[in-house]
């Protein structure tokens, strides 16, 4: 049986009606009532969070404590050369790692 094109229409406007009038209905504080703007209403604006940036020291001793672990590593497995290998390995991971976590936001305890 085909159904008529607006009763599909009809039925995927309602379908996208009902989650907004959830969301709107759960922005409200628990036992407020209904919502009452008064005319001395203010609203602050949300302080916002800026990360501290790593330092250059930090990060110099991250990469260069990669690059340590790279060459100790290739060092046991190869020699001098395997060694070198693995600080560069090391390095270039450590670089990568600093860079993807420079600006993470830190939690404080």
């Amino acid at each position: 049986m085909k159904q008529p094109k607006w009763v599909l229409s009809t039925m995927l406007a309602a379908s996208m009606c009902v989650p907004a009038a959830g969301f709107a209905a759960s922005q409200a504080a628990p036992g407020s009532g209904p919502a009452v703007q008064s005319q001395h209403y203010s609203r602050t604006a949300k302080k916002r969070h800026r990360p501290v940036r790593r330092s250059k020291k930090k990060s110099a001793a991250i990469i260069g404590g990669s690059a340590l672990g790279g060459a100790a590593i290739g060092g046991l497995a190869a020699g001098k050369k395997g060694a070198a290998i693995g600080a560069l390995a090391g390095g270039g991971g450590g670089y990568v790692y600093d860079r993807k976590t420079q600006k993470k936001p830190v939690v404080p305890k």
